[in-house]
């Protein structure tokens, strides 16, 4: 039976008393009404049908016919048969019967734990708009570098790389990641330790699987990222909200809270959401801490590469030396999110299981993808990239803190920044939830910093505006349309949240 007939379920009986001819009408009308065959659809030809079904040609045209002279498909002289665009309405037939309610068991408790987790933010459609929190520059990525390398690792693809890839990944990626994190970063680590994965969601939940049990105890920086409070909930562990100031996260508020956690997440060269570096002396706290109880610590250091001013701290990874941080990067930001490759450096004991956890997953990364990364790393041209990248986003912080002085004078004030690609406003007279809101109905996207608070005794108050995702000439309008939005929040107190 051809594809055709399989997806739309023709089944022929020459035993039925029911004519060859009728029964093909009821399956091919059967499959426009359930939308198996959407308006628009072509058709094979009556002979090719015929052919499959293994039927007369003339059974074929009759049931063509009949379906023609119903409106439901139709011929174009020379293009075929299609199904017919809009489909006529049938007003002699009922109205279809709603689909019955099919009782599915319950969701696990951790499955309806995961389906409440909250997303990392709440985009409107289409493009980006002033201030989405997440998005890189998208308009300045090497597409003509990242194609030039795609071709020509395309040309020379041979058999061999075509079959299943080394889990942890590609030796020549890994090298090239080492590298860089040693230089960048000054990260202590060898091609070894670097295990590709598919992003740093992939490889949150990865080390999250690997290093907890169901039940395990885990420090989340609050407020802090929901992609790592994703993986922790899937990983079965009782997340521990730990507060996070001006310094980071709050060492002695989570020993206080959880002495004995398994393990810690943070992100401390530029703490997300509220974009501030941890303090030197709670990175060393942090790491006693982990020593004493045991505990391991996942550092994130997610856009660590855009800083503005001083160089960026050395990453907590360098400071480690029990062997106790697993070290997560990600491509995401710093070429483009589509491609789905990020990093984790492990501790050389930690190799084997995540190669294992990695098999017990997607296997490994595309291959594709990895070997044209290899070769913009090792080619120079993802450090150009890099530099220029961050000469970009200095103009396009810059451009935010001028249209914020230009237009939100007395309206919001927006905190310092040293690295990342979004900066916190704290608003003046309105309610942050209300302000979104407005904004939102202004076509603006601004998340507030409660959004992603785990404890519901915290209120911690700000806005996150994302300036990475749009050019320089739009901050004005943005800001313009943030001031109104802010007004209208605050001469509609009673809205607030």
């Amino acid at each position: 039976m051809s594809a055709f007939a399989s997806q739309v379920l023709v089944r022929l009986d020459p035993r039925a008393r029911e004519p060859l001819q009728a029964q093909l009408c009821a399956s091919l009308r059967r499959a426009i009404r359930d939308g198996v065959l959407q308006p628009g659809t072509r058709l094979p030809s009556s002979r090719s049908l015929a052919e499959d079904l293994r039927i007369s040609r003339t059974t074929a045209v009759l049931a063509f016919d009949q379906l023609a002279a119903e409106g439901v498909i139709r011929t174009r002289a020379g293009a075929g048969t299609y199904v017919a665009d809009p489909l006529p309405v049938d007003r002699g037939a009922p109205a279809a019967a709603a689909p019955p309610r099919v009782r599915h068991p319950p969701l696990s408790r951790r499955g309806a734990a995961l389906a409440s987790t909250p997303r990392a933010s709440t985009k409107l459609g289409g493009p980006a708009r002033p201030f989405r929190v997440g998005t890189p520059a998208l308009d300045r990525v090497p597409v003509h570098a990242w194609t030039r390398l795609a071709m020509r690792r395309l040309k020379a693809l041979s058999i061999a790389q075509l079959d299943y890839a080394d889990p942890p990944g590609l030796l020549a990626l890994r090298q090239q990641i080492a590298e860089h994190v040693r230089r960048v970063r000054g990260a202590s680590c060898s091609a070894d330790q670097v295990v590709v994965v598919a992003g740093a969601q992939h490889a949150l939940s990865l080390m999250c699987q690997v290093l907890l049990d169901p039940g395990d105890t885990a420090w989340l920086e609050d407020p802090g990222y929901t992609g790592a409070r994703a993986a922790l909930t899937a990983a079965g562990a009782r997340i521990a909200p730990i507060p996070v100031d001006g310094d980071g996260l709050d060492v002695a508020a989570g020993i206080r809270r959880a002495p004995r956690a398994r393990l810690a997440y943070v992100t401390p060269a530029h703490q997300f959401p509220m974009a501030v570096p941890m303090a030197h002396e709670r990175r060393l706290a942090l790491l006693a801490w982990a020593r004493r109880a045991g505990a391991w610590i996942l550092e994130d250091d997610y856009d660590c590469g855009f800083h503005y001013g001083s160089r960026p701290t050395p990453c907590l990874q360098s400071l480690d030396a029990d062997g106790r941080v697993v070290y997560i990067g990600s491509f995401s930001k710093t070429v483009f999110p589509a491609m789905r490759l990020g990093f984790v450096i492990v501790p050389p004991d930690l190799h084997e299981a995540m190669a294992g956890a990695r098999r017990a997953s997607t296997i490994h990364s595309p291959v594709l993808e990895q070997g044209v990364m290899a070769d913009l790393m090792a080619s120079g041209a993802f450090e150009r990239h890099l530099l220029r990248m961050r000469q970009e986003y200095r103009r396009r912080y810059e451009a935010l803190s001028a249209a914020a002085a230009r237009h939100g004078r007395g309206l919001l004030a927006l905190r310092p920044l040293t690295t990342g690609q979004h900066a916190v406003a704290d608003v003046i007279g309105a309610d942050d939830d209300t302000v979104c809101r407005e904004a939102r109905a202004r076509g603006i996207e601004v998340m507030p910093m409660a959004f992603y608070c785990i404890d519901p005794r915290r209120t911690p108050t700000g806005l996150l505006l994302g300036f990475a995702s749009i050019r320089t000439e739009r901050f004005d309008a943005g800001m313009t349309a943030l001031a109104a939005a802010i007004r209208a929040a605050r001469r509609d107190p009673g809205r607030r949240a």
